[in-house]
């Protein structure tokens, strides 16, 4: 057999006819039993539909929900192969990829694949390939992975550096899946390149956040897919764009997207959750904690408030601090030390860095720890800790070790191999499994049902991201979620509003997921809650801005409604 364009065909050579001649004049073919297998072989290959999907016989595995089921057979039948996966935050786009896969290969209409994920997924894929949709995916390892096996799962980055990009770009793809494909929303960003560059006949965009930043880059992954759909980019402003994350012409913009997108939500019926129990934790610290967390806030205002005298707008490491400062004493005497040290760090100031330093180093306990080792304590099941500072999440580990609880630590500086072995340590071996944001982004913990949120976001969006880790389609027990706040901070003022404005952000653009990426408005919100507070701004004043980005995320929404 050899592979010209996209079809297979058979090359008929002197051989192969005097095979073909024995078998005619022996009747090798004339049993029943092999005639029966040749034409329910045959009848499969030419069903004329997918109405059906036939891979589910062979998958004992898998058992889809229904929405699952309906999307696979609406690419197949309808998108042509062609498809944004944009289903909410873990509502299973990769059975969905996967289901579509598999039908595609038990036709034959699918031989040499290509997957691109995120380099922590890799291996998560893979597995899950092989073990649910039996699916012979290989990790890519070297250069030969591209040439000896067909059905190969590897990170993008990979994919776009020499020599592989070489290698890849000279392959014909039956199919391409791309998982995390909001990655690609720039068009002159060398991933859309890549990806636009590849040979191949069918391909899957699998995202939760098709628009982030910009509506453009939904035109950008449309373009990708179907080119032409939504005209060129000049006609798409003019006729789908009021703004840069407002639309106008909504029907027709829905409209144009259904051939091309299909996204299942929460709120959708058939697609049921377990239930979801927050239990808020208000602390008061201990006296020495107290007096550090004050002096470090009035050394942040008054810094603070120069800079804006001078008008200097790089409020970063001063945010930082004050975040860290809620968070625990020994994150913010981290930061604390490298001001010290620091050469940028102006004498004026690094007296009074050096007096917080000595304050902070003094502290011998902290309540939030104390807090968390009780809590931990009663418990009998796997637990996952959010912090957002490594420091912290050392510290963290350091004293649960001292009280004799095993636990792990995952962050976003571990290789892909790392990751898989410390989600692997968690599941079967270890208790706790402490982790930073950057840490659990992607990876799916439904075995864990309690999560305890050491410190909290600023960000609604970034604490349903985490909430998203445990709470999603196979998660089989309710779901318990701790959040810890200290008393007298900005903290406890963060938290009474999270817990007002999360139920309405839920009943936006399925809990929060279409813009969880939305990084710009995510610093944004960062930046302004400062500010008023430094400003020593009301509770209603902070009120006030969480509902202006709540009104900003009804708009975006609409784009996909």
């Amino acid at each position: 057999m050899e592979k010209t364009g996209f079809q297979p065909r058979i090359e008929w050579t002197d051989a192969l006819f005097e095979q073909f001649q024995v078998r005619m004049e022996t009747n090798e073919w004339a049993t029943w039993d092999l005639f029966r297998l040749a034409y329910e072989a045959e009848r499969t290959r030419v069903v004329p539909n997918f109405d059906q999907l036939i891979c589910l016989q062979q998958l004992p595995e898998v058992t889809p929900y229904p929405h699952q089921l309906e999307t696979a057979k609406k690419v197949l039948n309808e998108l042509h192969g062609r498809a944004i996966l944009a289903d909410e935050v873990g509502l299973g786009k990769t059975i969905e990829a996967g289901l579509i896969l598999k039908e595609y290969l038990i036709r034959g209409l699918v031989q040499k694949v290509l997957i691109l994920v995120p380099s922590s997924l890799v291996i998560q894929w893979v597995r899950e390939l092989n073990d649910k949709f039996k699916i012979s995916a290989q990790k890519q390892k070297n250069s030969y992975s591209w040439t000896d096996y067909e059905i190969v799962v590897s990170s993008i980055d990979t994919v776009k550096r020499d020599p592989h990009r070489e290698i890849v770009l000279k392959q014909e793809y039956d199919i391409v899946i791309v998982d995390e494909a909001h990655k690609l929303k720039n068009k002159k960003s060398k991933n859309y390149e890549m990806v636009n560059s590849l040979r191949k006949k069918y391909l899957l965009l699998l995202t939760a956040t098709p628009v982030q930043n910009d509506m453009k880059e939904l035109y950008n992954l449309i373009t990708l897919l179907k080119p032409g759909q939504l005209g060129s980019q000049n006609d798409y402003s003019s006729m789908f764009m009021e703004t840069k994350r407002t639309p106008k012409n909504r029907v027709e913009l829905k409209k144009a997207l259904s051939d091309v997108m299909i996204r299942n939500k929460r709120s959708e019926g058939g697609i049921t959750f377990t239930k979801r129990n927050v239990q808020s934790i208000l602390l008061d610290m201990y006296p020495e904690e107290t007096e550090l967390y004050e002096h470090v806030t009035e050394f942040i205002k008054e810094q603070y408030r120069k800079l804006r005298e001078e008008g200097k707008g790089n409020f970063l490491q001063l945010i930082t601090l004050q975040r860290q400062i809620c968070s625990s004493p020994y994150a913010a005497l981290v930061s604390l030390k490298n001001m010290k040290d620091s050469e940028k760090t102006p004498p004026e100031v690094r007296g009074r860095v050096e007096e917080l330093h000595a304050m902070a180093e003094k502290i011998p306990a902290y309540k939030k720890i104390d807090k968390l080792i009780e809590l931990l304590q009663t418990m009998d099941d796997k637990v996952i800790i959010f912090t957002e500072y490594r420091a912290t999440q050392d510290f963290i580990l350091y004293m649960l070790q001292q009280h004799g609880i095993r636990a792990v630590i995952f962050r976003g500086g571990f290789k892909r191999n790392k990751k898989d072995w410390m989600t692997e340590l968690f599941k079967n071996r270890f208790q706790v499994l402490v982790a930073t944001e950057a840490g659990g982004e992607g990876i799916n913990l439904q075995f864990c049902n309690q999560l305890i949120n050491f410190d909290l976001p600023w960000n609604p969006m970034r604490l349903e991201q985490r909430i998203g880790r445990v709470h999603r389609l196979g998660q089989q027990r309710d779901v318990h979620i701790y959040n810890l706040s200290t008393r007298g901070t900005i903290e406890e003022h963060i938290v009474s509003l999270l817990e007002e404005k999360i139920q309405m952000f839920e009943m936006v653009i399925g809990e929060l997921d279409l813009i969880l990426g939305n990084l710009k408005v995510g610093r944004k919100l960062d930046n302004e809650m400062m500010d008023l507070f430094m400003r020593n701004a009301s509770r209603d004043e902070m009120k006030t801005k969480l509902d202006e980005l709540g009104e900003e995320m009804v708009r975006v929404s609409d784009v996909v409604r």
